[in-house]
């Protein structure tokens, strides 16, 4: 077997039983970046001296009978996570040079557990995309193609699609990813891999570039569920650094996952059939809980009735809290600064922004100032808000009726590069099925299921109970054992 071909568990077996040697599995994942990198854009930074000296570092550490959980493993860092001594852009001119002086809290839990870093994923600008088509520093590219276009360059997702790719592509064993509305679990079922959204609180916040603070969540991606468990049990724990970091116990999430959900009771909810739905995700869903009641599961239609004002709360949301965090970058801290001779405070901040920011966070940040203006701050964002209650209700009273509520993970599979980019609403709906769980502050899980017509991969999604991730990756691993999902990118390590 090729050292890339393994899974994130596989790895680790292989290295505790001597089969190879982290440098060996470091160096065939840097070898697999050269060659494919250039096509994919998936990495911004490569830490290939930084990352070889750490495998090796961790091979004696292992000789030393000293090895962590995650001992040797290499994995691709979304470059929103500031990572001390390297470049941290979030995808930005703004902050194309920003080298940050600290390690976030979720890089370094991982750090302590052994991880090899491989690279700085791409993302789009600030995370504020569902296409990773909006870097400052290019488009990442899906691995996978359509079987009647193979020339067709895709989307991977967004905002996590550089991470995505680069777990589809083989060019790292996992990775980390952040979800605002979807930006984990949308790029996971474009590119075939797994990714879970943990509970708000779950991880902390500290050392993540900002985009919403009330509904920014760290999590792993990575080729199965049990490895998404193996992750999050690292990157999770409570940081006093974070005001919102939640002070709860981290439990076995790779236990979790033989679970089973014999007993359990799955909620479908009939909001989430929507006109116009592909035939083939509507028949996708219903073979997924065909499975869970095989498996001994039983299935409830349930009502989300506020599900349909989720997208436009999410649209006002996040904005806001957008255009209050982006206040940041102003051309005199740190970051770009564009300033000319004679020039007054007023006429830096608006060279300094216009030179760093892309058009869609400009987008997002004049619309969120826009909801917090005198005026409309009650008719827009208070109200909002309101809305987001009675959404987070809906769930709260769904949860004396079901266990884990299973819907599907996008609307679409990945669509082409050159489709829906100039109708930011349409955009905007790759988020519907996903935004709900960011609102209430869920957990969620996306878990390839299956193939469309034209060859690409398509997700279902599991929501579990706050701090309820047990039974998600219980849920989510019983669907992958179901689906024995084997089907592969053409472009990626070793296909060539």
């Amino acid at each position: 077997m090729h050292p890339t071909d393994f899974t994130l568990r596989g790895a680790r077996d292989a290295l505790a039983e001597g089969i190879l040697s982290s440098e060996e599995l470091t160096r065939a994942h840097l070898d697999a970046i050269a060659a494919l990198n250039p096509r994919l854009n998936a990495y911004l930074t490569v830490m290939e001296d930084g990352a070889i000296a750490a495998a090796r570092a961790s091979d004696e550490r292992r000789r030393q009978g000293l090895a962590g959980p995650l001992e040797g493993l290499p994995l691709a860092i979304k470059d929103l996570f500031c990572t001390a001594g390297t470049r941290t852009t979030a995808g930005s001119r703004i902050l194309g040079n920003f080298v940050p002086p600290y390690e976030s809290t979720v890089t370094a839990n991982l750090l302590r557990d052994g991880a090899v870093f491989l690279g700085k994923a791409n993302l789009d600008e600030f995370a504020m995309g569902s296409s990773n088509t909006t870097s400052a520093f290019g488009p990442v590219e899906n691995p996978w193609s359509r079987a009647n276009d193979p020339d067709a360059r895709l989307v991977p997702g967004g905002s996590s699609g550089g991470s995505a790719a680069a777990v589809a592509a083989r060019l790292a064993l996992g990775a980390t990813a952040t979800d605002t509305g979807g930006s984990i679990r949308q790029p996971a079922a474009f590119c075939g891999i797994a990714g879970i959204k943990p509970t708000y609180g779950r991880c902390s916040r500290f050392g993540i570039v900002a985009f919403a603070s009330s509904l920014d969540q760290a999590g792993p991606v990575a080729r199965t569920v049990e490895d998404c468990a193996i992750l999050l049990r690292s990157m999770a724990g409570f940081d006093p650094r974070d005001s919102t970091s939640a002070d709860v116990p981290v439990p076995d999430f790779q236990a979790a996952c033989a679970r089973g959900v014999k007993g359990l009771r799955i909620g479908v909810p009939k909001e989430y059939r929507l006109d116009g739905m592909p035939d083939e995700i509507e028949a996708l869903w219903a073979q997924g809980l065909d499975w869970l009641r095989a498996g001994g599961a039983e299935t409830v239609e349930i009502s989300l009735p506020h599900t349909k004002y989720a997208l436009p709360t999410y649209y006002i949301v996040a904005p806001a809290e957008a255009s209050s965090n982006l206040a940041r970058y102003d051309g005199v801290r740190f970051g770009l600064r564009v300033a000319e001779p004679g020039g007054d405070l007023r006429d830096l901040y608006e060279r300094t922004r216009a030179a760093g920011f892309g058009a869609e966070v400009r987008r997002r940040i004049m619309i969120g100032t826009y909801v917090l203006s005198a005026g409309y701050y009650d008719a827009y964002y208070l109200k909002a808000q309101k809305v987001r209650a009675l959404i987070r209700r809906d769930f709260e009273e769904a949860w004396g009726k079901v266990d884990a509520i299973v819907t599907p993970a996008t609307p679409s599979a990945a669509f082409g590069m050159d489709e829906r980019q100039d109708d930011p609403v349409t955009m905007y709906l790759n988020d519907v099925f996903t935004v709900t769980a960011n609102l209430a502050g869920l957990p969620g899980i996306a878990v390839p299921a299956g193939l469309d017509r034209q060859g690409l991969p398509l997700g279902l999604q599991v929501i579990g109970r706050a701090f309820d991730e047990e039974t998600v990756f219980a849920v989510g691993n019983a669907i992958e054992d179901a689906v024995g999902f084997t089907a592969l990118p053409g472009l990626r390590a070793g296909s060539a």
